[in-house]
C-alpha cells in the first residue's frame, strides 16, 4: 500500500535535505574562511550548525513540506519547498542576525549568505531529481493489493466506498462475499457466500480479507480467521463499534481485550506532559525576565493616566477539568459592570486608547505568563472562556467541554486560524471548539512551536479579529 512507502520516502526526503543543508554549510565555511580542516574543531561553528538544523525542522513543520510526498504534483512540491525555504531564511535572519548576533560565534554575514544560497540551489536540484525518479516509479511504489470484503451490510459498504474514494491507499477492491446476496448493493460485486471466500482468495491472488460481519456471526468470523492463517492470508476485522463515531479513533489492547477511545490524546502521556510543562516554564521565564520586566512600568503608568482603576484585570475563567481560576491581563478597558458577561466588540466604547493598542498586539495577555508559571495555564492551548460562556455553550455545543481536557493557553490553534476575538453566534464558537479539539487530538511539541510562530506572524502583519 502507498502509505507503507510514504513514511519511508518521507524519511529519505528529510535525511537528504539535512545532508544537503549540512554539506552547504561546510562548503560555505571552506569557501569563506578558506579552512579545509579547522571547521571540525571550531566550537564556535558547531552551535550554528545546530541552529540551522533545528530551524529547518521547524520551517518544514510549519509549511507541511514532508506531508503527502508521494501525492503532491510537481508544482505543489516546489511551492512547498519555496515556502519552507523562505520561512527558513526569515527565521535564520531573525535568530542569528538579530537575536544571537553573528559576532557571538565569529561567523560573518558573507558566510550566512553563501551557505543559505548554496543550500537553496542544491535543494532545488535534489527536488528535481526526486520528482524525476518518482515520476517513473510511482506505480511501483503504489503496490496495489487485491482485497475482498466479507459482509455486505452498512459496514462493508462504507469500507468499499472508502477504498473507492481513496485510491492512493493502494487497495483494489475485487468484490463481496456474503450469505445474503441482497445485502450487497452492487450485484456485479457479489462473488459468493462466505464458505467460498478462502478458496476464491487462494485461486485469484487476493492479498487480504476484510471481514465486516456483525459480532453475532462470531462462529463464521472465527472459522475465517483460522482458514486465513492456515493459508497465509492477511485477515483484518472491521469492528461494528466504529459507527459510534465518525472521527479517527484509537484502539488499545488490555491483554486480549480491545478497548476503543473516542480520540487520541497525546498529552495523556506523562513524557509529553513533562516536555510541554518544561517548555512552558522556560518560555514564560524568558518572556517575564526580558520583556515583561521593562514593559510593565511603562504600561502601568499609561494605563493609570488614561483611566481610573487597577493596572491588572483579574477574571475568573474555566480551566482544565472545568476548574475555575483567576486569569490575569493588563486592563484594556475602563472599569465597568459588564466585564464578566459581555465580550469586547469592534469599536467598543469601554476600550481605552492604550487598551486598543495592547489588544491588537496581544500585549494585554503578557501577565498570563504568571498563570503559566503557577500551572493553571499553558503557553499553547484552548483559550480560557468566561464562566458564563462555559455555562451557556456547554448546553449548545456537543463537544464544548472536551476542550477542558487541556490546560487553557495564551494562544492556540483556533486563534492562529482566525477564530479569535468576539464570537457573535453559536457557529463561530463551534468553529473555535472544533479547532481546540483538533489540537487536543494532534498535539506535538513542533505543533506548539508552529502555533507560537504563527501567533507572532499574525501579530506582525495584523489580525482583523484583534480588537
Amino acid at each position: 500500500m502507498i502509505h507503507r512507502y510514504a513514511t519511508f520516502i518521507k524519511a529519505i526526503n528529510l535525511t537528504i535535505d539535512y545532508i544537503i543543508l549540512n554539506i552547504s554549510m561546510v562548503i560555505a565555511y571552506l569557501i569563506v574562511d578558506k579552512s579545509f580542516i579547522m571547521w571540525i574543531n571550531n566550537k564556535n561553528y558547531l552551535p550554528i550548525v545546530l541552529v540551522f538544523n533545528l530551524i529547518w525542522l521547524l520551517s518544514a513543520n510549519i509549511s507541511g513540506l514532508y506531508e503527502s510526498v508521494l501525492n503532491k504534483d510537481s508544482i505543489n512540491t516546489y511551492r512547498s519547498v519555496f515556502k519552507t525555504y523562505l520561512i527558513f531564511v526569515g527565521l535564520i535572519c531573525v535568530t542569528i542576525i538579530i537575536i544571537i548576533g553573528t559576532k557571538a560565534y565569529f561567523i560573518t554575514r558573507e558566510y550566512l549568505f553563501c551557505s543559505i544560497a548554496l543550500f537553496g540551489f542544491l535543494l532545488g536540484i535534489w527536488k528535481l531529481i526526486f520528482l524525476t525518479i518518482r515520476r517513473g516509479d510511482r506505480r511501483v511504489l503504489m503496490d496495489k493489493r487485491n482485497v475482498i470484503i466479507v459482509g455486505g451490510g452498512r459496514v462493508g459498504e462504507d469500507l468499499y466506498n472508502y477504498f473507492k474514494h481513496n485510491p492512493d491507499r493502494g487497495y483494489n477492491m475485487v468484490g463481496f462475499f456474503d450469505d445474503d446476496p441482497a445485502r450487497v448493493s452492487d450485484v456485479d460485486l457479489f462473488l459468493g457466500k462466505t464458505d467460498a471466500c478462502v478458496d476464491y482468495v487462494i485461486s485469484n491472488k487476493v492479498h487480504e480479507i476484510f471481514c465486516a460481519l456483525p459480532s453475532t456471526e462470531a462462529q463464521s468470523i472465527e472459522r475465517l480467521m483460522l482458514e486465513a492463517d492456515k493459508n497465509m492470508i492477511r485477515f483484518k476485522l472491521v469492528p461494528e463499534y466504529y459507527s459510534y463515531s465518525n472521527r479517527p479513533t484509537l484502539v488499545q489492547s488490555f491483554g486480549h481485550i480491545p478497548v476503543i477511545s473516542l480520540r487520541p490524546e497525546p498529552l495523556e502521556s506523562v513524557l509529553n506532559r513533562c516536555i510541554k510543562r518544561a517548555f512552558d516554564i522556560v518560555f514564560s521565564l524568558f518572556i517575564l525576565v526580558f520583556i515583561f520586566s521593562w514593559l510593565f512600568p511603562i504600561l502601568a503608568i499609561i494605563i493609570k493616566l488614561q483611566s481610573r482603576g487597577p493596572v491588572f484585570f483579574k477574571q475568573v475563567r474555566s480551566g482544565r477539568e472545568n476548574e475555575n481560576f483567576k486569569c490575569y491581563k493588563f486592563r484594556s478597558m475602563k472599569v465597568n459592570q459588564d466585564s464578566d458577561k459581555k465580550q469586547a466588540t469592534r469599536g467598543d466604547s469601554r476600550i481605552t486608547a492604550i487598551g486598543a493598542f495592547m489588544r491588537r498586539t496581544n500585549i494585554d495577555e503578557l501577565p498570563q505568563f504568571f498563570n503559566v508559571l503557577i500551572g493553571n495555564m499553558s503557553v499553547v492551548g484552548p483559550r480560557p472562556h468566561m464562566v458564563s460562556h462555559t455555562e451557556q455553550y456547554s448546553k449548545e455545543i456537543e463537544k464544548y467541554m472536551v476542550r477542558h481536557f487541556l490546560k487553557p493557553g495564551i494562544t492556540g490553534w483556533a486563534q492562529v486560524n482566525g477564530f479569535r476575538g468576539e464570537t457573535k453566534n453559536t457557529e463561530a464558537m463551534s468553529n473555535r471548539v472544533e479547532a481546540d479539539v483538533w489540537y487536543l487530538e494532534n498535539w506535538s511539541f513542533l505543533l506548539d512551536l508552529k502555533i507560537i510562530f504563527l501567533t507572532f506572524w499574525n501579530t506582525a502583519k495584523g489580525d482583523k479579529n484583534a480588537f
